[in-house]
């Protein structure tokens, strides 16, 4: 059956307008041509679409029928075109980065920034994940990106992995805490009987036995809602070493130790970005792989 869009076209707005002449004013085309495109239609089908009344239509039966039929091809139409558009240009129209809870929101919004001067017109979504979520998301073709903790990580896939660099933890307490005073072995004491707090997206990869220090722990999803908790004096944390140089946190928390102390050699933690291999997403890599590293160089 060779009708074209454009027959299609015509006989939705018809349909939706009832009307020959509110069609073709809605489609810039003249009244004979709508008549014209919508009788070879019905020739090419052999079936009326239209009862002709006055100056108005009705659609039949057969009409009624084959309207949504048609009016779902021109949706995939539409779709079709808007997908062929985004490869010919060779970059999709939106995309979606997971990161671990453990990624500073500093990078997240540096990520962010590159994307909109590099990117203006593409919809980025940002979302929290595990790794295990993440991966299950790149395979599935849900998640474009992920930030990973990769860690002891000896998982086989077949997705790209780009090694971006080491996030440092170290304990946080309440700024002006009684611990800060205190000698080495006098903190790591206090440290081990206080209420301690660990990101939950770290137990849930396996970490929590070389983190753990208390017996007296928690866990809690995000770094902000730990940070909010060390700040009211609930307790203590490893956290992301570059908290230090925070504004925002660093007037209501500080890490424990002097620069000699083991303390502040901290554990330290391998981030990769995951991603497909795949062309379409080439240029968007190159941006977000460039954003971190100037990240970096910025606040380090």
């Amino acid at each position: 059956m060779n009708f074209s869009i454009e027959q299609l076209l015509a006989f939705v707005t018809v349909y939706d307008q009832l009307s020959f002449s509110k069609a073709a004013v809605k489609l810039n085309k003249h009244r004979t041509t709508i008549g014209q495109v919508i009788g070879n239609l019905e020739d090419q089908l052999a079936v009326t679409l239209f009862e002709r009344i006055g100056r108005s239509v009705e659609p039949t039966e057969d009409g009624h029928l084959l309207y949504h039929y048609a009016k779902q091809t021109l949706e995939q139409a539409r779709v079709f075109d808007k997908v062929a558009l985004s490869l010919s240009y060779g970059g999709l129209e939106s995309i979606t980065i997971a990161c671990s809870p453990l990624i500073p929101v500093g990078a997240m919004a540096a990520l962010r920034q590159k994307l909109i001067t590099d990117f203006p017109s593409m919809r980025v979504n940002c979302i929290l994940k595990d790794k295990s979520e993440i991966k299950k998301g790149i395979e599935s073709g849900e998640i474009h990106f992920g930030l990973v903790n990769i860690h002891e990580s000896r998982a086989i896939h077949s997705f790209d992995a780009t090694f971006l660099g080491h996030i440092e933890l170290i304990p946080f307490v309440q700024k002006g805490s009684d611990i800060l005073d205190m000698e080495y072995t006098d903190a790591v004491n206090q440290l081990k009987q206080d209420r301690q707090f660990l990101l939950k997206s770290l137990v849930d990869e396996g970490l929590k036995e070389k983190l753990l220090f208390s017996a007296n722990y928690e866990e809690v999803e995000t770094v902000s809602l730990i940070v909010k908790f060390i700040k009211e004096g609930m307790g203590w944390a490893w956290l992301p070493k570059i908290l230090e140089l925070s504004e925002s946190s660093r007037e209501f928390i500080q890490p424990v130790g002097g620069k000699e102390s083991g303390l502040r050699q901290g554990f330290k933690f391998p981030i990769a970005l995951w991603c497909p291999h795949s062309k379409q997403i080439s240029d968007i890599k190159k941006s977000l792989i460039a954003a971190i590293h100037d990240y970096v160089d910025n606040v380090y």
